[in-house]
Order: structure tokens, then sequence, then C-alpha cells
């Protein structure tokens, strides 16, 4: 029904706006499959659905600072100057798919929920990450090195643990537990 989306390609598309985790219009755009104007024009047509804790409007600051990111594709780069792009919070991911009435959308809202469920637990779990988070985010580093920072833990979290060694069975002589 849907291709299979790697979950880490989602969180590299999840930025921290605002000290909010988002994503940009065309990003979920192109998941959902569907053009950005569309995505855009049904979060008009209901925009009761879409209070400000769940999307807002970039700045063109903010457009500027993902711009230098090396992880924004070239989805901005052909949009129309005078549209600033709207940026989806959870919150805002999650009403996108009552409001875009396909099987991907609903597949794809799944997905994208659960990459932002797993960065947050992985917040929530690791102080030290979290702590570096913090420590890029006030040099000024901020998207880009946050991102790449939060796929690279998911890669090591998705790494199974060590398997510890095997004690052997049976009785042993004192000669060999010391060897």
């Amino acid at each position: 029904m849907t291709s299979v989306v790697p979950i880490e390609h989602v969180a590299r598309k999840i930025y921290l706006i605002r000290g909010q985790k988002v994503m940009l219009d065309a990003d979920l755009a192109a998941l959902y499959n569907v053009p950005t104007k569309a995505l855009n024009q049904a979060v008009k047509r209901n925009l009761d659905r879409f209070p400000d804790d769940f999307m807002f409007r970039l700045t063109k600051e903010e457009i500027g600072l993902l711009n230098r990111s090396q992880f924004v594709t070239g989805s901005q780069k052909h949009r129309n100057p005078r549209l600033l792009p709207y940026v989806f919070t959870e919150h805002g991911v999650a009403m996108l798919s009552s409001v875009l009435n396909s099987a991907r959308a609903v597949q794809m809202n799944i997905l994208i929920i659960h990459a932002f469920v797993a960065m947050r637990e992985l917040l929530a779990t690791n102080k030290d990450f979290a702590a570096r988070i913090e420590k890029l985010e006030t040099s000024q580093q901020q998207h880009a090195s946050v991102i790449s920072l939060l796929a690279d833990e998911i890669d090591k979290l998705k790494e199974p643990p060590p398997v510890p060694p095997r004690r052997r069975i049976g009785f042993t002589s004192s000669d060999e537990d010391e060897g």
C-alpha cells in the first residue's frame, strides 16, 4: 500500500524552531506524496483544526537559517518567496490525517508520530544527550546539528546490546576457573 520509509529519514526532517519540534509543509507533502499546495489548501479549508500550537508560518529569518542547513533539500528553492512556509508540530501532524483523506496520509502520520515519540523518549531517558543538544542550541548551530545528533543516537539505539560471555555449565575445577 505505501512504500517503506525509514524512521531515520523522517527524524531528519524534524527541526527545532522556536523551541518546538516541527516539520516543514513541503517535507510533509513529500512524505504524503501530495503537492505542497494541495496540503496547504486542505489545511486552509480546516483552519479551525490548526491553532497556533499545531501550526505556524516561518519568518524570513527562520527560512534563512533553514536554507543554510545542509539537511534542507531543494523544496524551499523553488517556492514562491512571497509565501512563507508553514511548519507543523507533533499535534499538527496528527491533525493532518483528519484533513488529508488517504490511506498513505494515515500510514505516514503513524510513522511521523513514532519519530516524534522516539525523539521525546530519547531526550527524556538520556540527560547527557539532552545537555549536548542544549549546548548545540546555544552555539547557534541549531537545526542541522541537532537533527544529525538525533539521527546518530537513534542509530545507536537500534544496535543490539553486546552478548555477554556464556558461563560453562557443569562442574569445573579450580584450575579451569582461573584460566
